[in-house]
């Protein structure tokens, strides 16, 4: 067998020492070439995998997610809470026991001058505008260490009581549907996250009802809320609960576009991608992962 190893910020060959028990598996560094691999195990957290989502897509290899980064949200969905667990997801696939699990993954396309521009950009967890965005680029500004320890809690606390909720458009369109866009939300909005797991931020249940091969998006806006309520409100995304509020709706669509009357940040697995406008889809059964 024939196995690549990618590594993230902070992670090194200490890491990989573990799965290399066997020694008939024959290892690579890095990206592998077409045909150059089996399988490839990707150490770090949820920025480490988007990163290489592109290449991931492009080889359609196995992939094995080790979770060592400041936020492991997308090995969190696929039920891997820690080197254990991938161990164990590891050894299954040595042995040709293992699970390979096909997977859509989330697509954010660019627009400029109301048209889709040819760049595209995967991601695996959910996409954000509004609060949301800010906090991500609030939290990437901390320490590794405490980013992976309460960081995006600690940038949206503060975050609550600055973001002023602004004008935002969101149109579905679905794969069959020939009459053109649809407006679901149009109205001042607070955030707005595009989901193809259910949780992001470390653990929040943004989307509670999203699944990773359904080929829909799960689309949660939280409309104009003062800072207070939203304060009081943050609570209950850890367990799903603030899809009960009255100003969050809830839905899915395969197509999503979102428009506002200024650019806004566009951030997806904690990364910045794009500002608005922007056209967000999914490519269904997009990515081969490894589970336990």
């Amino acid at each position: 067998m024939r196995a690549a190893a990618i590594f993230g910020l902070g992670c090194s060959l200490k890491q990989l020492k573990p799965f290399q028990a066997d020694a008939a598996v024959e290892w690579r560094m890095g990206l592998p070439a077409c045909n150059d691999a089996d399988v490839i195990l990707v150490f770090g957290g949820d920025g480490t995998v988007h990163r290489h989502l592109g290449s991931l897509v492009r080889l359609g290899l196995p992939v094995l997610v080790v979770p060592l980064g400041s936020g492991n949200d997308f090995a969190r969905a696929l039920g891997i809470r820690g080197l254990r667990d991938s161990l164990a997801a590891w050894e299954r696939f040595r042995k040709g026991l293992g699970d390979v699990r096909t997977i859509d993954l989330g697509v954010i396309i660019g627009c400029t001058g109301g048209a889709p521009t040819p760049r595209e950009q995967y991601f695996c967890c959910v996409a954000g505008v509004g609060l949301d965005a800010e906090v991500t680029r609030r939290a990437n500004l901390l320490p590794r260490w405490l980013r992976g320890n309460g960081g995006y809690v600690l940038a949206l606390l503060p975050t609550i009581f600055r973001f002023a909720p602004l004008p935002m458009k969101i149109l579905t369109r679905g794969e069959h549907q020939e009459s053109g866009w649809t407006v679901r939300s149009d109205r001042v909005t607070t955030l707005a996250a595009f989901a193809n797991t259910p949780v992001y931020g470390g653990g929040m249940k943004i989307a509670p009802r999203a699944k990773m091969d359904d080929g829909l998006l799960d689309i949660c806006v939280v409309g104009g809320v003062d800072s207070f309520k939203l304060f009081c409100m943050f609570p209950t995304v850890y367990g799903g609960g603030h899809l009960k509020i009255a100003e969050v709706s809830y839905s899915q669509a395969e197509r999503v576009r979102v428009e506002t009357e200024h650019p806004m940040d566009i951030y997806a697995d904690g990364e910045f991608v794009c500002q608005t406008p922007v056209e967000i889809g999914i490519e269904k059964a997009g990515l081969r992962v490894l589970t336990p």
